[in-house]
């Protein structure tokens, strides 16, 4: 008889022991599976939006990186063949350097011997080109950093409308399995709406910070650029 009992005992802890095993490794793709088709279409959205993301700041960093790279000796280089009347080799050098510094200097360079407030709108507009095109597509990162938690948020809401839908068809009798379809749309959108919004928000402001050093290193090399021109000859 106590054997009995003991393989009873422990029976029951293996069939205890499996349903931890099982609720333990509930996996992301399960809570999606379960989470209706509202929920699906939400994640499927947000995921979307984060491979946009994603590929904007990679392609934006790579090439803001690659503008602030100028040579050290760049505007010594340019301040020698200026001051030396070689007006030409200091546009070639300019022309060989893929920068937005070393655009704006040659648009300078181009305007020699025309009024230096001439030369100085030049550069401007060149510099305005310049910052737009480093800024493309930095400001769709930041509609979605504020888009996906209101997508997630919206399919929270989806979840509450099928959980409290289900419960008005329940006739009384609530089952907590019965509202799991809605709960499970309603914490996954919601999530995966905020993962997606903080991963984009950081990635915004980290371009922005990096575009604003290049701005800055823009505006160092063209004040430098106009007090050669003032120099005196």
């Amino acid at each position: 008889m106590l054997l009995l009992i003991q393989q009873g005992a422990d029976i029951a802890q293996e069939v205890l022991n499996e349903t931890i095993s099982e609720e333990k490794t509930l996996s992301i793709f399960n809570l999606i599976r379960d989470g209706g088709l509202g929920g699906q279409i939400i994640i499927a959205l947000l995921f979307v939006l984060l491979l946009v993301a994603l590929y904007i700041y990679f392609e934006r960093y790579f090439a803001i990186k690659a503008a602030s790279k100028i040579d050290k000796n760049f505007m010594n280089q340019i301040k020698d063949n200026i001051l030396n009347g070689n007006i030409e080799a200091a546009k070639v050098l300019s022309a060989n350097n893929d920068t937005p510094v070393a655009r704006m200097i040659e648009k300078g360079i181009s305007r020699i011997g025309k009024p230096l407030e001439d030369i100085n709108t030049a550069i401007e507009n060149t510099g305005k080109l310049e910052i737009y095109k480093l800024e493309k597509n930095v400001s769709v990162l930041a509609t979605i950093a504020g888009a996906a938690p209101m997508i997630g948020f919206l399919g929270t809401v989806i979840g509450m409308i099928i959980a409290i839908h289900e419960i008005a068809n329940a006739g009384g009798q609530i089952d907590i399995k019965m509202l799991s379809d809605g709960l499970y749309t309603a914490m996954t959108t919601t999530v995966a709406g905020l993962i997606v919004g903080i991963i984009s928000y950081v990635a915004y402001n980290h371009l922005v910070a990096r575009t604003n050093k290049v701005v800055y290193q823009m505006e160092a090399k063209a004040v430098e650029f106009l007090d050669l021109l003032n120099e005196p000859v």
